[in-house]
């Protein structure tokens, strides 16, 4: 709303910002002949701690290199009416022994079909940086496809789309793809150091860059539900006049907010990012 302010560190309000490689591979398998209801019923899709009486879900999809367990911590901070449902990813997390990779088209197809199943009580999108996009595009597709539509998309940490993605990183040598990690500043330095461990995650990791690298950005119709953007005033990877973009997307009402941070800054600020969440949620 006009006059609205972020919620910064310190306490006292932040005046919000106003608005201002690797070739492609074939995929040839189709949601079809995916067992949804299998997959549902698993939990292997969702990763939620059920609550007595949801009134809305708030689906999360995590930056490339997370895991849907990111935003458990999260159900402790949110309204006790509100459901957190952590997205999780073939190849990731607990699904670490499946294939990572899944072309974006298929994936989010997958996922907008999973949240379909779920779509029993009214529902918001929330993803950080590459999981912005992941949200962006489910959104898209439920939308298009005359599926439950989510009542908020709300993202971090990521440029509009029409300016998201292009880097190669997913084929660099595995120490150049660490030191980016490094730069990232979002995994424990310890976890880096550990030559073993790396080894069982750098195919994840690699397959979440190149959802990144590959993203090809498609004008369509305008979303028909309010988009809220979050960033970090320090964030390195993601300049702040690159979310302006991001309006251009709904025609359902616009907001931007700043925390201080880097791009990170949904982990380092957790609370305030929280409340943000819910008071755009109204809650």
């Amino acid at each position: 709303m006009p006059g609205q302010a972020a919620i910064s560190s310190g306490g006292s309000p932040r005046r919000r910002l106003r608005p201002p490689g690797m070739r492609r591979v074939s995929w040839t398998v189709s949601v079809n002949e995916i067992d949804m209801k299998n997959m549902t019923h698993n939990n292997r899709w969702l990763v939620r701690r059920p609550i007595a009486a949801p009134r809305l879900r708030l689906f999360c999809f995590a930056h490339a290199g997370g895991r849907a367990t990111d935003f458990l911590p999260w159900q402790a901070q949110l309204d006790p009416h509100v459901e957190v449902c952590g997205v999780q990813l073939p190849g990731r997390g607990a699904r670490w022994s499946e294939e990572p990779r899944m072309a974006m088209p298929l994936l989010v197809e997958t996922v907008a079909r999973v949240i379909e199943r779920h779509a029993d009580l009214p529902f918001a999108l929330f993803g950080h940086s590459l999981g912005a996009i992941l949200a962006f595009e489910v959104a898209r597709y439920c939308q298009s496809h005359g599926l439950p539509v989510p009542v908020h998309l709300l993202v971090s940490g990521c440029s509009a789309p029409g300016r998201f993605g292009g880097q190669q990183w997913h084929v660099l040598e595995d120490d150049e793809l660490i030191g980016i990690l490094k730069r990232l500043n979002g995994t424990p330095a310890e976890f880096l150091e550990q030559e073993e461990l790396m080894q069982l995650v750098l195919p994840m990791l690699r397959a979440d860059f190149e959802l990144v690298g590959t993203y090809a950005y498609c004008r369509g119709p305008r979303l028909h539900m309010p988009i809220t953007a979050l960033a970090g005033v320090a964030d390195e990877h993601v300049r702040l006049d690159s979310f302006s973009g991001w309006e251009d997307e709904t025609h359902a009402g616009y907001d931007q907010f700043r925390f201080e941070g880097g791009h990170f800054f949904v982990q380092e600020r957790s609370a305030e990012v929280v409340a943000c969440l819910m008071e755009k949620l109204g809650f």
